[in-house]
């Protein structure tokens, strides 16, 4: 189905947004088609596509008056496409120079030291894991936390005695 560009989008100064779903219905679909051809990911293109005719429908009132409003929508998309064209191949780089390190799983005893942390009240846990795993200070916790330095002495006490109950199970 052909649609002539101006004769069927212009009403007068001003297009209802019946025209719009007129030619959003007549264009989408091909202009997708494009795009999925050009990037080879159909889902990508028809976000594209999508945002493409999001941005002429919000300046449609301007828009409908060009000689071919679809023009500037297939510019629109063919840019959006473009662009993320670049972004991916510059991923793509920065990852090809990127070394893969591998890491041995975390041993039993660390499983059973998280299992068992996660047992016990969130702010003993959060001593617990800020001075033995975060190597602060009592002092420092206490400053963070906005906290005296015998409170944070209380929560690391209590998180040991609730720890060792959990990893003695």
């Amino acid at each position: 189905m052909t649609i002539p560009a101006a004769a069927t989008y212009r009403s007068g100064a001003e297009s209802s947004a019946h025209d719009f779903d007129e030619f959003y219905a007549a264009k989408f679909d091909v202009l997708r088609g494009q795009i999925y051809a050009y990037l080879g990911d159909r889902a990508e293109a028809q976000d594209l596509v999508q945002e493409a005719f999001c941005r002429a429908y919000s300046k449609w009132k301007k828009i409908c008056r060009y000689d071919d409003p679809y023009a500037f929508v297939r510019r629109v998309a063919w840019n959006l496409a473009t662009s993320r064209l670049r972004r991916q191949q510059t991923s793509m780089n920065f990852l090809r120079r990127q070394r893969e390190e591998h890491a041995d799983g975390p041993s039993p005893d660390r499983v059973a030291l998280v299992a068992a942390l996660a047992k016990i009240p969130p702010q003993l846990r959060k001593a617990v894991v800020l001075h033995y795993l975060g190597h602060l200070s009592v002092a420092e916790i206490a400053q963070q936390e906005d906290v005296a330095e015998g409170t944070v002495k209380s929560w690391l006490s209590r998180g040991r005695a609730a720890l060792a109950s959990h990893l003695q199970h």
